[in-house]
């Protein structure tokens, strides 16, 4: 992160959290804290923790940053089947690079059957611009949005459903108005805790009845409640 994405940071937890005070030192302190982590990071970050709570400090990005690369990490199920050429020292350099690639998010969920090769083995597309990634990394990188994530039972995991608001599909990110949105839908939330749990998605068109239903129940209510105070006024 760059010292002018800091200020734009704090000027976002600023925005995000009007009780939270700020000084003209507040950007160069975070900035510090917070310039190992790219600014998309951080920014998804205080979204998250800003939706939890009034303030919201350069610690808890961090941990909530640390938490999806775990995450990411962890849905990956990273396996390196090492190479026969490589020394020691370069097989645990291409582990490291693609563990980064997975906390990155660049390489997308992947059940244990496909890492460890048993499933059907996907045609790697050519091409030398790969980013900061090399040797199998670059191969792994080469391969993203080829398969859309997967739904794991007990995983609670947005991008491997589809959203119900947007049309966004499995492994796209959710979009407001065309512009991609740093966080999925709440919609396409709950239907991912649902999916974890084993349960079906939630009907969009009988939620909007349900909701329909109530204001209709909350607005005859009202209109009894009046008629009901006009009546005792007359008496």
């Amino acid at each position: 992160m760059t010292p002018k994405e800091a200020v734009l940071i704090a000027k976002y937890v600023a925005t995000l959290c009007p009780q939270q005070k700020f000084n003209e030192f507040t950007p160069n302190a975070w900035g510090n804290v917070l310039a190992p982590y790219a600014f998309e990071e951080a920014q998804a970050a205080v979204d998250a923790v800003s939706s939890r709570q009034a303030f919201v400090s350069p610690s808890e990005i961090i941990t909530e940053i640390k938490a999806r690369r775990a995450e990411r990490i962890e849905l990956a199920n990273v396996v390196y089947d090492g190479d026969p050429l490589e020394t020691g020292a370069e097989s645990a350099a291409a582990l490291r690079e693609i563990i980064r690639a997975a906390g990155d998010g660049l390489t997308g969920p992947s059940s244990i059957r496909a890492s460890l090769g048993a499933g059907d083995r996907l045609a790697l597309p050519p091409g030398a611009d790969h980013g900061p990634y090399e040797g199998r990394a670059a191969a792994i990188r080469a391969s993203i949005g080829k398969m859309p994530p997967r739904v794991r039972e007990g995983v609670v995991n947005p991008r491997g459903i589809p959203c119900q608001t947007c049309g966004a599909l499995p492994g796209a990110s959710c979009t407001t108005r065309g512009r991609r949105r740093q966080d999925v839908h709440p919609s396409r939330r709950d239907d991912a805790v649902r999916a974890a749990a084993g349960l079906p998605p939630v009907d969009a068109a009988e939620a909007l009845q349900a909701q329909a239903r109530i204001q209709a129940a909350s607005a005859a209510a009202l209109v009894r409640e009046t008629e009901q105070d006009l009546e005792a006024e007359a008496s």
